[in-house]
């Protein structure tokens, strides 16, 4: 096995391309290789707050760099550097086989996320007064809850907030939070180690619950198995009264290669989306974040970071965490130097810096198609829809004119002069092209 700097080195290289410049630099280029061991890696955290935060948003991407790094099976364990010491005292870091089992039994719950500290507007109002109910009365009203919006735009936080909720005021109910990949691993090991027969242990795991949350659904999509397994734990729980909560980046409509049955369950659920925040709702995250921080920003410098991150509430909070760093860092009160030189790290294109490739290769890769489909021939809904979509943002983000557009695609100016009319009409309509066109306007601007 290599040793450990080599090995954080060339996971860091993997990294930095998956993740955005931002959040790489303020949370996992800051972890360190404390060992690594019989494919064992373990990484220190500047605080448990770090920890927290990069076990809840990076670790299913920090344990797939690592097996491409040494190509077998491994384990990735996470310490705040105060807990070091206890690690040091004992050589041998591997988790117990009971450990083990219970890090996988019993997700922890990020306690920041919570209903208290969720900033409510206009964007998600609906969603938030449905996840309160579910929260106060398990099990009986809006069974199952299904919520779905683009990434970064709170749907994890107001997941989590009800399991913190339902564990605070019924203590006696088995909470579980899940992603639907750890669903999928765990699914595939229970198969694997009973020779093609389903474990009962996992059944039991996921069926035995009082609130089961099913995270990132979308990701079941084409996975027949997985799917049957998750319509067979749908109905045990239903069955038994028990609350479910779904969370996905799209309505399930528009999950791809979904078997009828589970659309159809998930379809009957109370379904309400989370839309990207407006202007007022951004300044007073970044306010609320802020206060909780201890840390006084004037309001035109919160205005000014909220005019500049506009579709990813995520990334939002990543660069307020980078102003208050270098705040602390220069010793001196946020001012519009420290914000500027915190966005720089955004990476936010400037308009006349964007091509009409890159705008055309972000949203075949968010709608998986080639491009030789988006620029041909073909008029099926599923390539049609992508292409009048890509011809609406290089009309948006680029200077240029129409007749140059439709050379892209080999078409005459009037049908991206359609197309262009149509998704404007969409945006404003259609939730689904709406989210569509945020997200691939995000890839594009942060390329």
């Amino acid at each position: 096995m290599k040793d450990k700097e080599t090995v954080w080195q060339e996971m860091l290289s993997i990294l930095e391309v998956e993740i955005n410049a931002l959040s790489f630099d303020v949370w996992v280029k800051k972890l360190r290789p404390l060992k690594v061991e019989d494919n064992i890696l373990v990484l220190t955290a500047p605080t448990p707050e770090h920890k927290t935060e990069v076990m809840q948003r990076y670790l299913p991407l920090i344990r797939g760099a690592m097996r491409k790094v040494s190509q077998s099976p491994v384990e990735v364990i996470i310490l705040a550097e105060d807990e070091i010491g206890e690690v040091e005292q004992n050589s041998d870091v591997k988790p117990s086989a009971n450990e083990s089992v219970e890090a996988k039994e019993q997700p922890v719950l990020n306690p920041k996320y919570n209903f208290e500290n969720f900033v409510v507007g206009g964007c998600n109002r609906f969603a938030y007064a449905a996840a309160r109910a579910v929260a106060d009365n398990p099990g009986t009203v809006y069974n199952p809850l299904f919520i779905y919006g683009g990434v970064g735009l709170g749907k994890t936080h107001i997941m989590q907030a009800i399991g913190n909720a339902v564990r605070m005021s019924m203590s006696n109910l088995k909470v579980l939070y899940v992603s639907s990949e750890t669903f999928l691993n765990e699914f595939v090991e229970s198969i694997q180690k009973d020779k093609g027969v389903k474990n009962q242990a996992f059944r039991e795991k996921y069926r035995g619950v009082d609130l089961l949350m099913l995270d990132d659904v979308q990701f079941m999509s084409g996975k027949e198995k997985m799917q049957e397994e998750i319509f067979n734990t749908f109905e045990a729980l239903q069955n038994a009264g028990k609350q479910m909560v779904f969370a996905s980046d799209r309505p399930p409509q528009d999950i791809r290669d979904l078997d009828a049955r589970v659309r159809s369950r998930f379809s009957s659920s109370l379904v309400v989306d989370i839309q990207p925040p407006d202007l007022e709702t951004r300044i007073a995250i970044l306010q609320k974040k802020s206060q909780d921080a201890k840390v006084n920003i004037a309001m035109a410098q919160l205005e000014y970071i909220a005019e500049r991150v506009s579709s990813n509430i995520r990334e939002m909070e990543g660069v307020l965490t980078k102003v208050i760093f270098l705040s602390r860092l220069h010793e001196r009160k946020v001012d519009f130097e420290i914000c500027r030189e915190a966005l720089n790290d955004y990476r936010v294109q400037e308009c006349d810096e964007i091509t009409a490739d890159e705008i055309i290769e972000c949203t075949c890769r968010y709608f998986n198609i080639q491009k030789a489909d988006i620029v041909g021939k073909r008029k099926n809904k599923e390539i049609v829809e992508p292409r009048q979509i890509s011809m609406y943002l290089i009309n948006e983000l680029m200077n240029i004119p129409l007749t140059a557009i439709g050379a892209f695609f080999g078409r005459e100016y009037t049908t991206v002069m359609h197309a262009r009319d149509k998704v404007s009409a969409l945006v404003v309509s259609d939730t689904k092209v709406r989210t569509a066109v945020n997200d691939i306007k995000a890839l594009v601007l942060r390329k």
